[in-house]
């Protein structure tokens, strides 16, 4: 299969030829038929596979192909995206798409002044990227205006809803016009984005390219036991002992990013760090580092990470474990792309179990467990299995109880015993809940 069996025009394969892409990957091959065809589409598909030009492409044909021109301060397309970094790559990559293309492309998000956009969309733009903020704020000082719209993209849907984005996209929902093509894109889907999906898209077509919340086969996975005190010494360790050249590294909040960074720098290690506290020029410019390897260790935050997009990532390491298991998917997604084999380390300790076995139970694997010497912990990180429990080990067969004394053990979520046929569930889930639009079934086109 060629791109050019799939309908693409002329002037997107001399883009795609520029590009260097030969042959569609499967997501492209099931979507592009799709959008061009006019369905709306609901597609699971892991970061790295190729799903930005699974929508652009068709997209821009439409764009192309039909419609009237451009109004003033209008879109004919619209791509949300959860974050800021994330829209300028979308962008970024739609305009490289668009190159032989006599349509024009922007992208608006926060962080920035507002004033430089709304001068920019007076002409209007066929295509448009936002974060949802700052889109509503450009829809209310009436600089944009949406009666023209198309084609609605939602790109990662899910990590839109987990930064809190469900009262935004409800407004947007209301801002858009009833007859449009809707295209919902992520890395994994829940079951509660399904039911969120059942509202805003129109008889979609659903791909899913690879078993739901499994990491590509193309990432070496493994965990490393060790006490939560120790984890940077362990960090620093293992980087000196693999001679690691380029890593990402996921802590779990700003202050842990900074902690560790500190720490780094302090060793003399080439180290930066990214969060949400940082201006978006300092994210940036450390984001720019890390790509062209003038920064060894990259240190971030789930939500500042998001755009970050290196092709031969060999190495993603959890310092800390997310706390919704799906963020893992998305962290791990980092390595191991286009064919390329990666490894994902975690540093674990034992009051991370419940997030560990919330993760074990999501990707349906039991992680493998490599202690590292001079590192056994103190704590010792229970068993955890595939079916996402905490497994306690055998008893031993109890002591005469001392007089006095007390301390309690300390709460390590629910455990079962070795062989219960009925275990508990976790008290960590794999997936946040997520809340619903007050609205009603979408209306057929």
């Amino acid at each position: 299969m060629t791109f050019a069996t799939l309908g693409l025009i002329e002037p997107l394969l001399r883009a795609l030829e520029t590009l260097g892409y030969q042959t569609p990957t499967p997501v492209q091959a099931q979507a592009i038929p799709a959008v061009l065809a006019g369905r709306d589409l609901m597609a699971a598909a892991q970061t790295g596979t190729g799903k930005t030009a699974g929508f652009a492409l068709p997209l821009l044909q439409l764009l192309t192909m039909e419609g009237p021109k451009v109004a003033a301060n209008s879109a004919r397309a619209l791509i949300l995206c959860p974050t800021r970094e994330l829209a300028e790559q979308v962008h970024a990559s739609v305009a490289e798409y668009a190159q032989n293309l006599p349509l024009t492309t922007y992208a608006v998000y926060g962080g920035v002044s507002i004033n430089p956009q709304m001068m920019k969309l007076r002409k209007g733009v066929d295509i448009l990227v936002a974060t949802p903020g700052r889109l509503i704020d450009l829809f209310r000082q009436n600089a944009l205006k949406l009666n023209q719209l198309q084609t609605l993209v939602l790109d990662e849907a899910d990590r839109m809803l987990d930064l809190g984005f469900s009262e935004e996209l409800a407004n947007i929902y209301r801002m858009l016009p009833k007859k449009r093509q809707t295209l919902l894109f992520s890395a994994t889907f829940s079951d509660e984005i399904r039911t969120l999906a059942g509202q805003m898209l129109n008889d979609p077509l659903s791909i899913e390219v690879s078993p739901r919340n499994v990491a590509a086969n193309t990432v070496k996975q493994w965990v490393v036991p060790v006490d939560k005190k120790r984890k940077a010494e362990l960090f620093v360790h293992l980087m000196r002992k693999g001679r690691w050249k380029q890593v990402l590294v996921f802590a779990k909040t700003r202050n842990g990013v900074d902690a560790l960074v500190d720490k780094l720098q302090g060793l003399g290690i080439n180290a930066d760090g990214i969060h949400g506290d940082k201006p978006q020029a300092t994210r940036q410019r450390a984001l720019d580092r890390f790509k062209s390897s003038d920064v060894q260790i990259l240190v971030a935050t789930d939500v500042a990470a998001r755009g970050l997009d290196i092709e031969d990532l060999p190495l993603v390491v959890n310092f800390d474990l997310p706390i919704v298991a799906e963020d893992y998917i998305h962290r791990i997604g980092r390595t191991g792309r286009a064919g390329n084999t990666g490894e994902a380390i975690s540093l674990v300790c034992a009051d991370e179990v419940n997030m560990l076995s919330a993760i074990e139970m999501l990707t349906r694997q039991t992680l493998t467990r490599k202690m590292e010497p001079d590192f056994e912990p103190e704590h010792r990180v229970p068993d955890t299995d595939a079916s996402g429990q905490v497994v306690k080990k055998p008893k031993k067969p109890k002591k005469p109880k001392a007089s006095g004394g007390g301390g309690g053990k300390r709460n390590l979520g629910k455990w079962v015993e070795s062989g219960d046929l009925a275990p508990a569930e976790p008290s960590i889930k794999p997936v946040r809940k997520v809340p619903v639009f007050n609205t009603g079934p979408r209306k057929k086109k």
